[in-house]
């Protein structure tokens, strides 16, 4: 092979090989070029982190945290269950008249209270103490306007009372499932504090269930809702609600101060149960009382320092002073002078008084009671009447 013969070969072969490197990179180019000017794999679809639902910060400020979006959700639950029912909620004025005495004529009064609607009829649901001792009634709604009213039913047991207005009814109320509230449950109370301040709101969490008060009459409410909503004189009757809106107690007590006459007590007020209000008012609209159960005895609560002052064989217990004739207490045996100590399953003490062991049983029901009679117990057996 010639020389010339052989560099032709070699150069041949030197352009072969930059034309597959050539092309190698522009394929590879092209690919490249290709693959990016695809569209990316579609991503599975999944709901956001929290983080993403949470409001937008705006530009320079601290990023929203969890708590404080959890804090503008309650909010916003409070202002919509208000909106829902503060129409319904009316202050109640009780109006009482003049007395004639012996020295002359009294002046009458007005008691304010709250309360709140609970049907289109008309009929607003409040506390006994508010209405009770008046000679005539009006609400005044939301926007104002005073209306008369009629009292429908009063119970001083359960301190409930129903009175109703003929004419429009601006907004109802529902009841809500009071046997389902936990405590720290937020809850907001409305009503007119001091007569004078229509439709005010304060909200507080449930700060306790089940307490029982002791009225001073001798019974005791019971399974009362513990709450530090702020409740003020002129709230009395008017709803606890939860934030959906619904009404799951009535305000009822405030306590201000301890046991101590310098304790100063805050955040400290009670409500009716929705459950027990619900109950209660259905019986006055449909009958105008509370069918209770009913002996025909009048008697004296016994404590300690009673039975103790007058060397009585009990701590606890009723006292019989009198005994109404052909009544069921003159029917089983029951006289004057006896102790009760027990009704049914129920012994007396400092949390069963007489009233509240005897309501834990209906008109009807034959019912032991256990009685000291001198230094003998004895039981007798008495059926209930209705009273």
């Amino acid at each position: 092979m010639s020389g010339k013969r052989f560099i032709y070969i070699v150069l041949l072969l030197i352009v072969a090989a930059g034309a597959g490197f050539v092309g190698a990179v522009g394929g590879g180019a092209l690919v490249y070029q290709y693959l990016h000017a695809q569209p990316a794999p579609a991503a599975a679809v999944s709901a956001p982190p929290m983080s993403a639902r949470l409001p937008t910060a705006p530009a320079g400020s601290q990023p929203v945290t969890q708590l404080e979006a959890d804090t503008v959700q309650v909010e916003t639950a409070i202002t919509m269950a208000v909106d829902k029912v503060g129409p319904a909620v009316v202050t109640v004025l009780a109006k009482s008249s003049g007395q004639r005495t012996r020295f002359g004529v009294t002046e009458g009064g007005v008691a304010s209270g709250s309360g709140v609607f609970i049907s289109k009829d008309g009929y607003v649901v409040t506390n006994n103490h508010v209405i009770d001792g008046a000679s005539s009634y009006s609400v005044v709604l939301a926007n104002g306007t005073e209306i008369p009213a009629t009292l429908v039913g009063a119970d001083p047991y359960s301190d409930l009372a129903v009175v109703k207005i003929n004419g429009d009814v601006p907004a109802v109320a529902t009841f809500g499932n009071s046997d389902a509230l936990r405590p720290g449950e937020s809850v907001i109370a409305i009503g007119s504090p001091l007569g004078d301040f229509k439709n005010t709101v304060t909200a507080g969490v449930v700060s306790a269930l089940g307490r029982s008060l002791d009225t001073g009459n001798g019974y005791l409410l019971e399974n009362m809702i513990q709450t530090d909503a702020a409740i003020n004189q002129g709230n009395s009757g008017g709803p606890l609600v939860n934030l959906a809106g619904q009404v799951i107690g009535i305000n009822t007590m405030i306590v201000r101060s301890g046991s101590g006459a310098s304790t100063v007590v805050e955040g400290l007020g009670f409500s009716i149960p929705a459950s027990t209000a619900q109950t209660i008012s259905t019986m006055l609209i449909a009958q105008g009382k509370v069918v209770r159960p009913y002996v025909g005895i009048r008697y004296q609560s016994i404590d300690p320092q009673i039975a103790g002052f007058y060397r009585l064989p009990a701590q606890y217990g009723a006292y019989v002073t009198q005994v109404t004739q052909s009544s069921p207490a003159a029917q089983a045996g029951i006289q004057e002078d006896d102790i009760i100590v027990q009704i049914g399953d129920f012994a007396l003490d400092d949390s069963h008084p007489y009233i509240n062991a005897l309501f834990n049983y209906k008109p009807g029901d034959t019912v032991s009671f256990t009685l000291l009679r001198g230094s003998k117990k004895i039981e007798v057996k008495v059926t209930l009447g209705a009273g």
